[in-house]
Parts: C-alpha cells; sequence; structure tokens
C-alpha cells in the first residue's frame, strides 16, 4: 500500500512538472549578452529551446518570468517560422537574430492573442523576454548577441 502510495505521488508530481509546475520547464540553462552599439552589456539567463516539441511550448501556461531571463529558440538553419501567445500568459517582447547573433528586428507580443509574429527575413536565433525589456536595456536591430556555447552545439 505504501509503495503505491508512493508511486501516485511521484507521478503527481512528473505531471505537475511536465505542465509548468516546475518552474522553468526543465530545459537547459545558459547565460548570455546583448551587446548595444555603444558597447553597453546586458545579461540574460535564458533556457535554450532546441527540439520541435520545446520550441512548439515555449513559455505558454507560465504565470511569470523574472526580468533577467528568457528563452532562446534555436533552428538548425535559417527559417521564416512565425511566433504567436497562444495559451501564453506572459506579456512578451522577441528579438530575431541572424547566424552571426546580430538583432534583425524586435516585436512585442501581447498575451493570449493569435497574431502571429513573423520577421520580415528569415532568422536563425529567437529571444522571448519580458515585454519591454529590449527597450529598458537600449537594445533593437543592429546590435549584438552573445549565442551561448551550448546553444551553438546543435
Amino acid at each position: 500500500m505504501r509503495l503505491a502510495f508512493l508511486l501516485v505521488l511521484a507521478l503527481l508530481a512528473a505531471l505537475a512538472f511536465a505542465c509548468g509546475g516546475g518552474g522553468d520547464g526543465g530545459l537547459q540553462t545558459a547565460t548570455m549578452a546583448l551587446i548595444d552599439g555603444g558597447g553597453k552589456r546586458s545579461e540574460l539567463t535564458v533556457e535554450i529551446a532546441r527540439t520541435p516539441a520545446e520550441r512548439g511550448r515555449g513559455l505558454m501556461f507560465r504565470e511569470e518570468m523574472a526580468e533577467e531571463r528568457g528563452m532562446l529558440f534555436l533552428f538548425g538553419q535559417d527559417t521564416n517560422a512565425g511566433f504567436w501567445m497562444k495559451n501564453t500568459k506572459i506579456p512578451l517582447s522577441i528579438a530575431f537574430i541572424d547566424r552571426e547573433g546580430t538583432i534583425m528586428e524586435t516585436q512585442d507580443m501581447e498575451p493570449l492573442a493569435d497574431k502571429t509574429h513573423t520577421p520580415a527575413q528569415a532568422y536563425r536565433y529567437a529571444l522571448e523576454v519580458n515585454q519591454g525589456w529590449f527597450v529598458r536595456h537600449g537594445l533593437g536591430a543592429g546590435d549584438r548577441v552573445e549565442i551561448p556555447a551550448e546553444a551553438k552545439a546543435e
């Protein structure tokens, strides 16, 4: 009986984690730097979304995200894939980044909206942060991102 109780408890904990109860989603994290045109560096701790499933889930179902956190989406090649906010409760800003680490453009995204956000050009990486983070740090198109080594090992 005790073993059955422990198994049920373990299963419930695993389900809570899989449904977003685990805080950061269990993805690998890394620290990355973003550098504006004047050389000022801003750092973020990012979760790395590598697989189609991880990219598809993104930041869905989360209630909040710490200010200096974000999610870096990796694509093995340039893509034109769009992003939307279905089931995403946090207002976000997204930067579309080329393979050299240059921010091509940023866009703000509203929670729970069905609008698809697609950049004007193909990109290699996308970075989601709390809405307004790029503006608060003086970052935008033409600024640089140092892609973490953990994210380059594809």
